[in-house]
């Protein structure tokens, strides 16, 4: 599909599943390299980047990962509400251990520095984050990203777990906002 409707709003497709694909088997062989012999968590921010977490899970090789997830929420429509909310939490012990947390998108940075503040309390032994795509114009917390599949502009997209609204997570492809 080259454009779909969801609710109010037209998109166009921006990223397909193809390039999506490349990235997520690039940012694991790297993963796989920079963490042999760790036995990494994982933790997927929900609900957005399930799909990214699920594919990227698949490719890691590093024997005694393991996966949990966290729900947090910042977005109302296609803004940012600035507030960020813990919705579901971390039941791993994590001290002494490497964690991956795995976002969808990073725009603000807000939710990661909170994430990051939150796992830090529980003295992991180093935090990593990986992100399928970065917003470096919209960064306004300093946060390190140490895998960043792709970046892209300020613009509003869906697909590939990415929402409006709660619609248009099951797109295999990315879709940006037509203004």
């Amino acid at each position: 599909m080259k454009k779909i409707k969801l609710l109010d709003k037209e998109f166009q497709l921006y990223i397909p599943y193809e390039k999506i694909r490349s990235v997520i088997e690039k940012i694991a062989q790297d993963m796989n390299r920079d963490l042999e012999g760790a036995s990494p968590l994982f933790v997927c921010v929900l609900n957005g980047a399930f799909m990214f977490a699920a594919d990227l899970f698949k490719r890691i090789e590093i024997p005694g990962a393991e996966i949990t997830f966290v729900k947090m929420a910042s977005y109302h429509g296609i803004h940012s509400s600035g507030t960020i909310r813990q919705l579901i939490g971390l039941n791993e012990a994590i001290e002494g251990r490497t964690v991956v947390v795995i976002e969808d998108i990073v725009d603000s940075g807000s939710t990661v520095e909170e994430i990051l503040a939150q796992l830090a309390i529980l003295k992991p032994q180093e935090v990593k984050i990986a992100t399928l795509l970065s917003k470096p114009d919209a960064m306004i917390k300093k946060v390190n990203l140490d895998y960043v599949g792709l970046e892209i502009p300020n613009d509003f997209i869906v697909g590939y777990g990415l929402d409006y609204d709660g619609q248009g997570r099951n797109l295999i492809d990315i879709y940006s906002i037509v203004q």
